[in-house]
């Protein structure tokens, strides 16, 4: 009894103890202690910003203000087709039939590992299908020209990622549009407008970012030749992973650029930033050795189909698989017939 005593007088003066120090520190010290405590947070918080912004590739990226983007000769982008300046954005191309327009980078990307942060809008008066074509995001070999492919030329060296709002060729509803897809060119192989990329797309995902409610963005991480690519469209400020290729091979010395379109059917199409982060990966000097390429290639041993002829070849089997089990019908009819012909000859047979 005499031990619990003295342990219970001992807390009772540790917690008094401590409530007269806090308790009774005068005001001035707590502002004191509220101050280094705010100011150890601001740190904190700044020296994040402060990391990210020492990653931030500024030579590469395009926010605002846009201060002399396409006439400055010290601006790093060039303006081409419909494309203009606002406060806010820059507006590729308006809410009109048969526009292009486009904004190159002019400065070559060396950059080994990096991640690519796209802010962006699609919006129109057109209803859902009644809008269109949607805009591309490149980094390519060639720069400023016109052609189909969302306004840029469709048979590229490099990069195409596209965000695609008008099904042309998707008569079998099996994907939802808008849609994001990837594509790796080499020159020769083309991106083929008219079937929505789908010969040569190597991933997608569909994307609800037109006439979105909250702010689109579209996150590429590159590195250690691994492309992922994520969305982030419904406001949760969370990333959804949309695409990732391991075994991308992307020679360096290529251009960004964004390009849109429209044809008979249009929305506005608008870039409001580009962030270029550069990523600090270590490598192996094998590594190193096999990042020295000069045509983009892809591991195409991931994929389980080809994708090259996907389109025609799904028809061509269709056809055959339905001529084919028309006759395979005729042929049981046929038959069916002269047994039952030969069971009732031999029936009548056996009354005579």
């Amino acid at each position: 009894m005499a031990a619990r005593a003295a342990v219970s007088r001992l807390n009772r003066g540790s917690f008094g103890g401590f409530l007269s120090m806090f308790g009774f520190m005068p005001l001035r010290d707590w502002t004191c202690v509220l101050a280094v405590v705010c100011g150890l947070l601001s740190a904190a918080l700044g020296d994040e910003e402060l990391f990210q912004e020492e990653f931030l590739k500024r030579e590469y990226s395009l926010v605002k203000p846009y201060r002399g983007l396409g006439f400055s000769a010290s601006s790093h982008w060039d303006l081409m087709g419909t494309a203009m300046v606002t406060g806010d954005y820059v507006r590729l191309t308006p809410d009109m039939q048969s526009r292009q327009g486009a904004v190159w980078s002019r400065v070559p990307l060396f950059v080994q590992d990096w991640e690519l942060k796209l802010h962006f809008k699609i919006h129109g008066q057109g209803k859902k299908n009644f809008n269109g074509d949607g805009m591309a995001f490149w980094l390519t070999k060639e720069r400023m020209q016109n052609g189909p492919a969302f306004g840029n030329i469709n048979k590229f060296t490099g990069l195409g990622i596209f965000v695609d709002t008008y099904p042309n060729a998707d008569k079998t509803h099996d994907r939802t549009f808008p849609y994001v897809s990837v594509m790796l060119g080499n020159g020769s192989v083309e991106y083929d407008h008219e079937r929505d990329g789908r010969p040569s797309e190597l991933g997608g995902c569909s994307a609800m970012v037109r006439n979105a409610v909250y702010d689109t963005f579209i996150l590429v991480r590159y590195e250690k030749n691994r492309l992922t690519l994520m969305v982030d469209v419904d406001g949760k400020q969370e990333w959804k992973e949309c695409v990732d290729i391991s075994g991308l091979y992307l020679p360096r010395g290529y251009f960004f650029g964004v390009t849109s379109a429209t044809g008979d059917l249009s929305d506005n199409h608008d870039l409001v930033s580009l962030k270029l982060y550069q990523l600090e990966v270590q490598r192996t000097p094998q590594e190193e050795e096999e990042d020295n390429v000069r045509v983009p290639r892809v591991d195409m041993t991931q994929f389980q189909v080809k994708v090259e002829d996907e389109g025609g070849r799904s028809i061509i089997h269709l056809f055959f698989l339905f001529i084919f089990s028309v006759l395979g019908l005729v042929v049981l009819v046929v038959v069916a017939i002269v047994l039952y012909g030969r069971y009732k000859e031999n029936k009548r047979k056996r009354f005579y």
